[in-house]
């Protein structure tokens, strides 16, 4: 007997094939991108949370069509006068927001990323993140955060001004960062305060 999850991937994902004609400009820039190995990672990452096993396009057809919050990035990724062409007809997530100079490494893996703006100057390589999360500056100084690679990011998470954060760390739920966080840490509260060093 097939799984509910199972089964409700597999009809989302016949519905994302009968649908291909709409995304039909997405994948022709996606192909032109020179983001195109970023956006293959991105797809990488989300597939593992699949009950069905997909090639790059089927995921990428797959998650353009059930995944807001996907397209969001998508469109950052192939940059902003591309996404202009074929956003408006098939929007990402209103509440999730990602500043267009924004620099994103690869593996990025969204959560549920409801009600969040990223605003960060540089964005290493597997980040993970969820809901209500803001990365910005302050009195529009232009001066955002630095988050390195694999950085981990609970509910609620702020992290305004010119801060660094180092690779392989984790910052708890509610947390609001203030001051640099050194790498190969884990940080919680308000405001957030270095608990354990991960070695």
């Amino acid at each position: 007997m097939m799984d509910k999850k199972k089964y409700r991937d597999l009809l989302r994902l016949s519905c994302s094939i009968l649908f291909t004609i709409v995304y039909v400009p997405h994948l022709l820039l996606f192909f032109l991108s020179r983001n195109k190995k970023l956006i293959e990672s991105d797809v990488r990452v989300l597939r593992t949370k699949l009950s069905v096993r997909l090639n790059t396009i089927f995921g990428l057809l797959y998650f353009l069509h059930n995944n807001p919050y996907f397209r969001v990035i998508f469109y950052h990724r192939i940059g902003p006068i591309r996404s202009l062409m074929i956003e408006w007809y098939r929007p990402g997530f209103s509440s999730f927001i990602i500043s267009k100079s924004t620099i994103i490494g690869a593996d990025f893996n969204l959560v549920h990323p409801y009600s969040t703006i990223i605003n960060a100057d540089h964005i290493g390589k597997n980040f993970n993140f969820r809901h209500c999360t803001t990365l910005g500056n302050k009195l529009n100084d232009n001066k955002r955060p630095f988050i390195g690679d694999n950085v981990t990011l609970g509910a609620s998470v702020t992290i305004i001004g010119d801060i660094k954060i180092g690779d392989n760390v984790i910052i708890g739920a509610g947390a609001v960062v203030t001051k640099d966080i050194q790498e190969n840490s884990i940080a919680v509260g308000n405001p957030a305060k270095v608990i354990k060093t991960i070695n």
